[in-house]
């Protein structure tokens, strides 16, 4: 059975990580994965801070991580003088997510980034966002004659639909995600196909030690 697995990693950070716990190590989690449900392709979608990095959504797919990370050290060389402290953390900070995603690449994930843009609400106050549900679903719905199987890392309910798809396509759904962080519908769609990230702690926490990439 070829199986394919799709984080959403907004969804898996905030519903799982933070109510979690304890952190999870991407490196045993591609590795489980494959043991235990032989994943061949594994998509990674998230957002990720560019700092004016050239992106052109008409014909990027992905922010090249690559490129982003050697922009952001130029960026700090040739713009550093001109920042205050909080400025130059801000950018270190974001520089630091960019090397988690070089590693998450050299772990074999296939990253799906796109630059988070800042909104105003109704009241004014600014709201950071980097939606990739559309993009996550697209490729689920695109991609159904690549896999039989997709193992899908999200509790968030506006998966139902494209769930749903799947499955009249003679494709097998399984969710991994935060039990109390997942919505109703999607565990009741899921049934004994639901696993709650909670029971795999042994098997994926992340332990800080030098020899370890994240």
């Amino acid at each position: 059975m070829k199986t394919f697995a799709f984080i959403d990693a907004s969804n898996l950070f905030y519903g799982g990580e933070k109510s979690l716990g304890w952190k999870i190590d991407y490196e045993k989690l591609r590795g489980y994965l494959e043991r235990k449900y032989g994943v061949s392709q594994l998509y990674y979608f998230g957002g990720v801070e560019i700092h004016h990095f050239p992106f052109d959504y008409l014909t990027e797919k992905t922010v090249n991580v690559r490129k982003l990370d050697q922009y952001l050290s130029r960026y700090v060389k040739e713009r550093g003088d001109q920042m205050n402290d909080a400025e130059l953390k801000l950018v270190a900070r974001h520089h630091n997510r960019v090397c988690f995603f070089l590693k998450l690449e050299s772990f074999g994930y296939t990253l799906v980034l796109k630059p988070v843009k800042t909104y105003n609400d109704m009241d004014g106050n600014p709201l950071r966002k980097a939606n990739c549900d559309v993009d996550m679903t697209l490729m689920m719905a695109t991609e159904k004659d690549s896999f039989d199987r997709a193992i899908v890392l999200s509790g968030d309910g506006d998966f139902l639909p494209v769930f749903k798809y799947l499955c009249e396509s003679g494709r097998e759904v399984l969710v991994l995600a935060r039990g109390p962080r997942t919505a109703k519908e999607i565990k009741r769609f899921a049934g004994s196909k639901f696993l709650d990230f909670e029971y795999l702690r042994t098997y994926l926490e992340y332990e800080d030690r030098e020899s370890s990439g994240l």
